[in-house]
């Protein structure tokens, strides 16, 4: 668990690399507010629609193989980023392959899983995604480590992949005695994509971790260009947004083992929706607008981490490497959208409130589905 979670936080971290210096590119490259949402959401498209696929095969040759795989794989788009980064056509390609980081969730999730009995693994996989720290860790280094070279936060990250890389090989191992599919991977994915579980979780994460994923990606654009804030200290403040998360997934998990995550999921949500609405009415950031991050942050990542307690609760085992490539390219794509949509939204009225009302609504009506479906849900 503990190798699993190092390497989905440097994964994370090259997958979210021109967030942090999205307004750097905008600057350089002469980008609308529309051009730099997109710029910054398609890895976040990519990487969420490469789980599906990820996530099957880990559970055919298990993540022994594909850890180091990927890690070493992702170290080619961290490094074209330096000969790309004056053209916004080369930019854009470039993004595409870097989603290629954010596909290592769907090879943790199965390999913590198998390892640990059920009345722990909500803790566990709260514990695993943790990872996701790598977006708090970008958003806080790579504008500063950008200070003292443009290419310098590419460089480290692609050596801190290799080294991980190396070591992923050595001492990662798939449980002996975990079921190993047959059946072609079309035919697993089939059979995964038939249950209706799987589509239902995966509404329920689009809200969860795909509003991390939005606020990880946009929050610095929405911070500079409403409050006016410095790149430095937006990057800052989003990555103390995205660390919050990251406390609040291994909550989530904990809570679920003691109650049941559909439960929890519905209290997360209730208080993300709250909160978004407040921010919608344009609160001073200091402290309002700070308070309402805080606290959706706290939402989102407890509702994550209850979301995957739910999983493993109602998937069964040989299968949840294939669920959990679904539901977490999903919940990625729940990542994709907002960014644009908050994007568009301001182009046209000059506001965001709109976009924090449709998150409060997507966030309620999660929390009604959760509380009056999901509370009775069994394995099928």
């Amino acid at each position: 668990m503990a190798v699993a979670t190092i390497g989905f936080t440097l994964t994370f971290w090259a997958w979210d690399l021109v967030a942090p210096l999205g307004s750097d590119f905008s600057d350089r490259l002469g980008l609308s507010s529309f051009e730099q949402s997109l710029l910054v959401a398609v890895p976040v498209i990519v990487g969420s629609l490469g789980r599906v696929p990820v996530g099957a095969l880990t559970d055919r040759y298990g993540a022994r193989l594909m850890f180091p795989l990927v890690s070493a794989l992702t170290i080619i788009p961290v490094l074209l980023i330096i000969p790309a980064r004056n053209n916004f056509g080369a930019m854009l390609a470039v993004g595409f392959l870097l989603g290629l980081g954010g596909t290592t969730f769907a090879i943790g999730i199965p390999l913590v899983n198998s390892w640990f009995p059920p009345a722990r693994r909500g803790f566990a996989l709260g514990v695993f995604g943790m990872g996701m720290g790598g977006v708090a860790l970008s958003g806080y280094f790579t504008p500063r480590i950008a200070e003292h070279g443009d290419n310098l936060p590419y460089v480290i990250v692609a050596i801190a992949l290799a080294v991980f890389a190396a070591l992923a090989a050595l001492l990662i191992r798939d449980r002996p005695d975990r079921p190993v599919p047959t059946e072609p991977l079309g035919a697993r994915l089939g059979q995964a994509g038939r249950l209706q579980v799987t589509w239902e979780l995966s509404a329920l994460y689009a809200i969860g971790f795909g509003g991390i994923v939005a606020f990880g990606v946009y929050l610095p654009t929405y911070l500079k260009t409403w409050y006016d804030l410095s790149p430095t200290d937006a990057g800052t403040k989003a990555a103390g947004f995205a660390l919050v998360t990251v406390v609040f997934r291994p909550i989530g998990g904990w809570l679920s083992d003691r109650f049941h995550p559909a439960t929890v999921t519905t209290g997360a949500l209730a208080l993300v929706a709250l909160f978004a609405v407040v921010q919608a009415f344009d609160p001073r950031l200091n402290p309002v607008g700070t308070i309402c991050f805080l606290l959706m942050a706290a939402g989102l990542g407890t509702a994550s981490g209850s979301v995957f307690a739910l999983v493993s609760q109602v998937t069964p085992q040989p299968k949840v490497g294939s669920v959990t490539g679904i539901v977490g390219a999903v919940g990625g794509l729940g990542g994709f959208l907002p960014p644009l949509v908050m994007g568009a939204i301001y182009s046209a009225k000059d506001s965001y409130s709109i976009g924090f009302m449709l998150l409060s609504d997507l966030a309620l009506a999660g929390c009604v589905y959760s509380y009056g479906r999901m509370r009775n849900a069994r394995a099928e």
